[in-house]
């Protein structure tokens, strides 16, 4: 439509200057070029990027991964109601849950991904992610091992559909806004691994990123390595931020990498050194992140958080 307006503001012109006395361009028109940037510049708005096409198929992109887990999570809470007496069954049919549904929903978005490292994907073992994006929950859902616990704040029962089933599935909680009920729900949760023989998955952030680039690491994930002795093995996520902005409903294709770095050992680990662990692995983040996901400003390494 904008290119035909165009057009007849062209034809418009002409005609104008046949009937014109003078031959010379009036002052205030438009010239042929500036008539083409703006239509380049209209066309850009409704088809480019953050365009209203693009805009629209990202709410029908969303409403379709909304109505894919709602029907995945109808069948997988029926499973669920089934196991209510076998608990660490329904971490690991969680598990499987998250396989299923994480896989189809970056399919539904679009996103081409690119893993690396995938021969350490099977360890058992403290995963930890990077976190900017939606997107983020969906890889991890799809690529977390079958007998992986999750760890998440306890608000996460509020969110449509996910929240309800990770709290069936047996999946853990914790309260951000009490220290000592979260040391005791961290501790809960390392004892329920060790004797289940599990795996942990965490965001060691805290809380999503609003523009991508790394945050500061909270203390829980090391605490968990010194009470389980588990490896941690991290996982960077690059691309996602783009994907899906925070606070966004704007989804783009943007093509995801998923690396899994090399198990590091906890073994030896001591408590009092829990500061220079946070450091090591921030530090492997912030190596292996592009530039746009790195920090702006290092993180303080007196964070008591």
């Amino acid at each position: 439509m904008e290119t035909t307006g165009a057009s007849h503001l062209l034809r418009y012109r002409k005609l104008e200057g046949f009937f014109s006395p003078s031959t010379s361009e009036d002052i205030g028109a438009p010239s042929k070029v500036a008539v083409r940037e703006e239509v380049g510049r209209q066309a850009d708005m409704f088809l480019g990027d953050d365009g209203w096409v693009s805009i629209v198929i990202s709410w029908l992109k969303i409403i379709v991964c909304f109505m894919t887990m709602m029907v995945t999570t109808i069948i997988w809470a029926l499973i669920m109601l089934v196991l209510i007496p076998w608990p660490y069954e329904r971490v690991r049919q969680g598990n499987v849950y998250g396989h299923v549904t994480g896989r189809l929903l970056i399919w539904i978005l679009g996103n081409p991904v690119k893993i690396e490292g995938s021969e350490f994907a099977d360890e058992r073992a403290i995963y930890i992610s990077n976190h900017a994006s939606p997107v983020d929950v969906c890889l991890i859902m799809w690529l977390t091992p079958t007998g992986t616990v999750g760890i998440a704040k306890k608000e996460i029962i509020w969110y449509p559909l996910f929240g309800q089933l990770y709290v069936l599935a047996n999946h853990l909680r914790i309260d951000r806004s009490n220290p000592t009920a979260a040391i005791k729900s961290m501790k809960e949760a390392a004892c329920a691994v060790v004797k289940n023989k599990l795996s942990l998955v965490i965001f060691p952030e805290g809380t999503r990123s609003k523009n991508g680039r790394l945050l500061p690491f909270k203390k829980g994930f090391v605490h968990l390595a010194l009470q389980t002795r588990l490896p941690i093995v991290p996982m960077v996520l690059t691309g996602t931020h783009r994907a899906w902005t925070k606070g966004s409903l704007h989804v783009r294709s943007t093509p995801l990498t998923v690396k899994y770095l090399p198990p590091i050992k906890t073994d030896e680990w001591v408590a009092d050194k829990i500061d220079d662990y946070v450091k090591l692995v921030h530090d492997l983040y912030i190596r292996h992140l592009p530039e746009s996901q790195r920090p702006l400003v290092a993180p303080d390494p007196s964070n008591k958080s």
